[in-house]
C-alpha cells in the first residue's frame, strides 16, 4: 500500500508539471567532481564540512606544467573547489589531502591503483591516440598466476586486441613495465596502453598484439631502496612461461618486445641482458642503468652494472637479432643524465641504440607518447 501511495504522487506531479519530491540523502551527491571543460580546465570539489585545510596532491598535474597547486577554497555549503588548467591532453591522478589526510575523490569512480595505495583518476581529452574513438577495441584483464619464484599469487593485467576471442590467430607480445610507486594497473589506467594499442591497431600503424603487464614490485617500495632480482627471476621463470601457456603467442625471437619506464626502464635492461636471445626489440623510457652518473638509491655494491654484465655487452652474437633498441628521456627528466651515460656505455659495446630526447620531465605526460612512437616500431 505504500509503494502504490508513492507511485501515486509521482503520477499526480507529473500530471501537473511539477517535480517530483526530493528523496532526502547524501549532500555529496549533489557534488560534481571533477569537471572538465571543453577549454581542458578541470574543476574539483569536495564536500568536507568538517575540514580546516583541503588541498589537491597530484604529481601527475604538477608534471603536466602546472607548478604548485593552489589550495581549495570552502563555500557557504561546506564545498571545497580549485580550478585549474588548461591542461595538455592525458589522463591525471589525484587525492584530495583533507587536514593531511589522503582521500579520493568520492564523486568520481575512475581509479587507478599504485603499489600500494589508489589514486582518483580523471581523463582530459583532445589526444589523437588515447582518447576512446568508435574503434574496435580489445579488452583489458586482471589475470593471476602463481609464482614458484616467490611462492605466492601475483598479478599482471594483459590487453588482448580486438578479435582475439573469437579468433584462432597466433599474436606477437609485448611486455610493458611500469615504474617505481606503481602497479601493474597503471599502464591501462592512467598509462592508457589499452585505448593507445585500440587506435594505432584501428589506423594501421601497427599490428595487433598482446600486451602483457607485469606487477614490478615484490614489495613494498621506498625511495632509496636497492633493486632486488626477484622480479627479473620471476619474470622470466613463471611470467613469460604463464603468458605463453595461457595466451596465444608467439614465442620466437622476432615476435616480442619488452619495454618500460623508469624503474621498468632498468629492468628492461636487466632482462635483456639477462635473456639477449628472447626480445628482437626493447624500449626504456625515461631509463637506465642507475649507477651510472647518479640516479635514485645508494651506490651500488660490489661489481657494478657493467662488470656483472660485462660478457653479455660484449658478445657479438648477443646483439644479432635485436632489431629496435629504442631510448627517449624529456630534456627536464631528473634521470637525463642516466639514460645519456647508458646509451653512451651501450653504443660503445656496439649495441644499435635509437635515441631521443623530447620536452618535458619524468611524467606520464611523456610516457604515452614514447608508446606510441615504440609500439609503431614493432614486428614489421
Amino acid at each position: 500500500m505504500a509503494v502504490f501511495g508513492a507511485m501515486t504522487v509521482v503520477v499526480a506531479n507529473a500530471q501537473t508539471g511539477a517535480p517530483p519530491p526530493r528523496a532526502m540523502g547524501n549532500p555529496q551527491a549533489m557534488v560534481r567532481s571533477p569537471e572538465v571543460t571543453e577549454d581542458r580546465k578541470i574543476t574539483f570539489r569536495l564536500r568536507a564540512p568538517r575540514a580546516e585545510r583541503v588541498r589537491l596532491q597530484s604529481s601527475d598535474l604538477q608534471g603536466a606544467g602546472l607548478g604548485e597547486l593552489p589550495p581549495l577554497s570552502r563555500d557557504t555549503n561546506d564545498v571545497w573547489t580549485v580550478t585549474v588548467g588548461p591542461v595538455p591532453p592525458g589522463a591525471y591522478r589525484y587525492v584530495f589531502m583533507v587536514d593531511d589526510v589522503p582521500v579520493v575523490d568520492p564523486r568520481n569512480p575512475a581509479t587507478s591503483e599504485s603499489n600500494e595505495t589508489t589514486w582518483s583518476l580523471v581523463v582530459v581529452p583532445g589526444s589523437e591516440w588515447f582518447d576512446l574513438r568508435r574503434v574496435p577495441h580489445g579488452a583489458v584483464s586482471a589475470v593471476w598466476y602463481w609464482s614458484s619464484t616467490l611462492q605466492r599469487f601475483r598479478r599482471m593485467h594483459v590487453y588482448t586486441p580486438p578479435g582475439y576471442e573469437a579468433g584462432t590467430n597466433q599474436y606477437p607480445v609485448l611486455y610493458l613495465l611500469h615504474g617505481a610507486t606503481d602497479s601493474d594497473a597503471s599502464w591501462s589506467t592512467v598509462g592508457r596502453a589499452g585505448v593507445i594499442l585500440d587506435n594505432l591497431i584501428a589506423a594501421g600503424r601497427v599490428p595487433p598484439m598482446v600486451v602483457v603487464m607485469p606487477h614490478g614490485h615484490t614489495g613494498p617500495f621506498r625511495f632509496g631502496m636497492r633493486f632486488s632480482d626477484e622480479f627479473e627471476r620471476d619474470f622470466l621463470n613463471d611470467l613469460m612461461p604463464e603468458v605463453e601457456r595461457r595466451y596465444r603467442v608467439r614465442s620466437e625471437r622476432g615476435s616480442r618486445a619488452i619495454a618500460g619506464l623508469s624503474m621498468g626502464g632498468m629492468q628492461t635492461l636487466n632482462v635483456l641482458m639477462q635473456r639477449p636471445e628472447a626480445f628482437a626489440y626493447a624500449g626504456v623510457f625515461s631509463s637506465g642503468v642507475f649507477g651510472l652518473r647518479g640516479g635514485p638509491g645508494p651506490a651500488p655494491e660490489g661489481p657494478t652494472w657493467e662488470e656483472r654484465n660485462r660478457k653479455v655487452l660484449e658478445d657479438a652474437k648477443a646483439r644479432e637479432g635485436l632489431k629496435v633498441l629504442w631510448f627517449a628521456t624529456g630534456r627536464d627528466d631528473f634521470l637525463v643524465e642516466v639514460s645519456r651515460a647508458t646509451v653512451e656505455l651501450l653504443r660503445q659495446r656496439g649495441w644499435p641504440v635509437t635515441y631521443k630526447e623530447t620536452d618535458g620531465g619524468h611524467t606520464w605526460n611523456n610516457w604515452r607518447d614514447y608508446l606510441v612512437e615504440f609500439a609503431s616500431l614493432l614486428f614489421r
